[in-house]
């Protein structure tokens, strides 16, 4: 079956219009995504290794749980749906917490086009990861690690972690500290 993005305009309105994924990829239409930061008691920020097989930055750490919302859902529809098949955990629409909207533009290739508004969402909630089930087609892994860490990776420049620099500052200031 063939996964299907509402097209929205630059300013994330949709248009009507309804594509796959593969051609707002190709074509560069701006479409949306979500992106979920699990952070457990201990204030531990929950990565992902991006599968080796992505079609984006594979074998990259990245944000806790995320993804495209498919034509016709809403933000808080998809961000359930994504945390369920990514990590095989069952929450609550009103567990998350919107800390942002980000828009993104990115080129991981030059057939393919990133062209997304990306709603942010805290999670506080501790996982056990050996009861988390990985969607192996997505993730390669999963870990956490403390806001220190964290800090020094982005600071540092860390080359095996996704840089979201927007998402980051807006994360640490929902927790209510400085990055």
């Amino acid at each position: 079956m063939t996964e299907c993005f509402d097209v929205l305009d630059e300013d994330g309105q949709k248009t009507g219009k309804i594509k796959p994924r593969a051609q707002v990829h190709r074509d560069g239409d701006w479409h949306k995504a979500v992106h979920i930061w699990i952070v457990n008691d201990k204030d531990e920020v929950l990565l992902q290794k991006r599968s080796p097989n992505k079609d984006s930055n594979p074998n990259m750490w990245d944000i806790s749980s995320a993804g495209h919302l498919t034509a016709g859902d809403d933000s808080l529809t998809g961000a359930v749906r994504e945390i369920k098949e990514e990590l095989g955990v069952d929450i609550l629409p009103s567990q998350l917490v919107l800390i942002g909207t980000k828009r993104s533009s990115s080129r991981p290739s030059a057939t393919f086009i990133n062209n997304e508004f990306n709603d942010v969402y805290l999670l506080r909630l501790s996982l056990d990861l050996k009861k988390i089930v990985l969607q192996e087609e997505e993730v390669a892994e999963v870990k956490y690690i403390s806001l220190d860490e964290f800090r020094s990776k982005i600071k540092n420049r860390d080359e095996s972690l996704l840089l979201h620099d927007d998402e980051f500052e807006m994360l640490f200031k929902a927790l209510g500290y400085q990055l």
